[in-house]
């Protein structure tokens, strides 16, 4: 090669060298957010999870959510180019489920978002180990007020629901047992879990402001067998209605207890959602027959829930669903979706960053979302829920229960 053409190959290297530096870059993504990120590399899988209860006797009640979160994880497909990973804790439906489920996924650093607890009681202690990791959780069924009361210790930074609050379902229940069954004397039954207490007291003021009596208000062990005694207490007083708005065990063992007690065989007995599962059918036997439970509206749903959710449901795990909050479980995947798509950073290999604060702030500002349970918008403090409550019949071998009011 010749001094010149060697020359002229170097200076031509050099002008692309410079040319190169010169050129524009993509700057490296870096971490601004408050909280942390999450960055899911090229080909690895959104990973969301879910803390629900799936064994024992409120199984029913975590399994249909956790359906619905399934069914909403295989319509959407892909998530800005990404598949779905959905791995889950059994809360236990308790304190100490909570904080077993609440602790393992806290640890887990590639999580983005959790869909639970199944039970208030679980969430109180879930919720803050969630909120520290700098973590969402959104769920389909916890109703307990206190979990989205503005200054309440147990409203922590980062917890939404889409389920309503009981607020709402205690004050539906008073009105139908004061104005639809016309009764004025009514006991409560409770056991000592967050979300039964606090529902019968809801029921208990507003069923008294309606021109009520409260005769009595018991407290159940909810792993017992043998309610005979509270039963004939609460028959001492007289009531015509009984609001027990507990769980599938012991619910379906009083309403079946209650009809050997003298003065309570004509006596109206009331569950809430806690108490909507094929379970209680076959728990309760024939005395079943007329108990009534306070739940979400499925009337209310949009049409999507018949023509599509429905039909998916069915189609995935071969029946109807087993439980209440499926649709609310699916509308709560569907809100941490879109979230993730109005927010997450996205690298030209296709690499995503998910801010944790801003992901937080998005899931609150969610407004106006079409979901199967109503129209939803989040408050502030994380309640989602566009509430309809209905009141259903149980009749012996059937299930669902039969809406029988409004």
């Amino acid at each position: 090669m010749s001094k010149r053409l060697f020359a002229l190959l170097s200076v031509l290297v050099l002008a692309t060298m410079l040319l190169a530096a010169c050129g524009p870059k993509t700057a490296a993504f870096t971490c601004t957010d408050a909280i942390g990120c999450v960055n899911i590399a090229p080909g690895d899988p959104i990973h969301i999870a879910y803390a629900l209860v799936i064994s024992g006797a409120d199984e029913t009640l975590g399994i249909d959510s956790r359906n619905g979160i399934e069914i909403a994880v295989d319509l959407k497909g892909q998530v800005l180019g990404h598949d779905v990973l959905l791995t889950g804790e059994d809360d236990g439906c308790s304190a100490e489920g909570g904080q077993a489920a609440g602790t393992k996924l806290a640890a887990d650093p590639t999580i983005v978002a959790i869909i639970g607890t199944s039970c208030s009681s679980a969430a109180r202690v879930a919720s803050p180990l969630i909120s520290q990791a700098g973590m969402v959780m959104i769920s389909a069924s916890n109703t307990a007020p206190d979990l989205t009361l503005a200054g309440n210790e147990n409203n922590h930074p980062g917890f939404l629901r889409t389920a309503h609050s009981d607020l709402v379902q205690g004050a539906a229940a008073a009105k139908f047992a004061y104005e639809k069954m016309g009764v004025t004397k009514a006991a409560t039954i409770h056991d000592g879990s967050l979300y039964a207490e606090k529902l019968q007291e809801v029921f208990a003021e507003a069923f008294k402001k309606l021109g009520g009596t409260i005769t009595v208000t018991e407290a159940v062990d909810p792993n017992g067998t043998d309610f005979k005694s509270t039963l004939t207490n609460i028959a001492t007083t007289e009531p015509e209605f009984i609001y027990l708005p507990i769980f599938v065990k012991a619910g379906s063992l009083i309403t079946r207890q209650a009809k050997e007690i003298p003065g309570l065989e004509e006596v109206y007995l009331m569950g809430a959602d806690g108490m909507f599962s094929p379970d209680v059918v076959e728990g309760a036997g024939d005395a079943v027959e007329g108990l009534f439970v306070s739940s979400p509206d499925l009337s209310a749903f949009s049409d999507d829930y018949t023509s599509t959710f429905l039909p998916k449901y069915n189609e995935m795990f071969g029946t109807d669903p087993i439980s209440i909050f499926h649709a609310h479980a699916f509308d709560a995947t569907n809100i941490i979706f879109a979230a993730i798509e109005k927010v997450a950073v996205k690298d030209a290999d296709g690499t995503l960053h998910i801010g944790r604060q801003a992901f937080r702030d998005a899931m609150y500002a969610t407004a106006n979302f079409k979901g199967l349970t109503g129209n939803l918008t989040c408050t502030p403090t994380g309640d989602c829920a566009d509430p309809v409550i209905a009141v259903y019949e149980y009749h012996v071998g059937e299930y669902p229960p039969e809406r029988i009011w409004p």
